[in-house]
């Protein structure tokens, strides 16, 4: 298999990370996780949002970066779950636009990650999982983590809405929308033949 950087995207709980060991599985990828665990302002980013939003976001803009940068300086095939355009299109917008991160610390985070942006080379193909909130609730109560059963609903469905409005607007790569709700490549088996020749087309 020739060197190839493969993006998943997608809303809490459409099967990102369960869709990047299955590509690690069946094609030999190298995985490479979001670092969420060591993110060093997390506790005071929970206890004060207005106050650590952009410390908390510009440490996950960096990270990011270096596991991009990393990806493009070694041979292989890496699959990504959730990449630094995530970090900035969804979640640092929704904390902008939510007003837990000030105007001025949002363009100041925005100009940092359009300059880092300009040194990644993007991915050659993004696979975005899409699917409804109702089907998101259910799949975070099944699998159980404590810090996710109080997101509510609204929360949910604004990102389900930045991820639809950045997703409209991607044009650095190929893009592959699945629809992780209705199609089921792990236990049926033509959805599991139409997803394998959409992702082979790209390997």
């Amino acid at each position: 298999m020739a060197d190839r950087f493969i993006a998943v995207s997608g809303n809490i709980g459409v099967g990102k990370t369960s869709l990047v060991r299955y590509l690690t599985q069946h094609y030999g990828m190298k995985p490479v996780y979001e670092p969420f665990g060591d993110n060093p302002y997390l506790d005071d980013f929970y206890g004060d949002m207005k106050r650590w939003a952009f410390h908390s976001q510009v440490w996950f803009l960096s990270r990011k970066q270096r596991l991009h940068l990393q990806i493009h300086r070694q041979p292989g095939t890496f699959v990504m779950d959730r990449t630094i355009y995530e970090d900035a299109e969804i979640f640092a917008t929704h904390l902008a636009k939510s007003r837990k991160m000030s105007k001025r610390d949002y363009e100041t985070y925005r100009e940092l990650y359009d300059a880092m942006r300009e040194s990644l080379r993007p991915p050659d193909l993004l696979i975005h999982l899409r699917c409804s909130v109702r089907a998101i609730r259910r799949r975070i109560k099944q699998r159980g983590r404590a810090s996710e059963q109080a997101i509510p609903a609204s929360y949910l469905r604004k990102l389900n809405h930045l991820y639809e409005d950045w997703i409209g607007r991607w044009d650095d790569s190929p893009l592959m929308v699945w629809d992780s709700e209705r199609l089921d490549y792990v236990e049926d088996l033509v959805h599991r033949i139409e997803f394998h020749q959409a992702v082979e087309r790209f390997l």
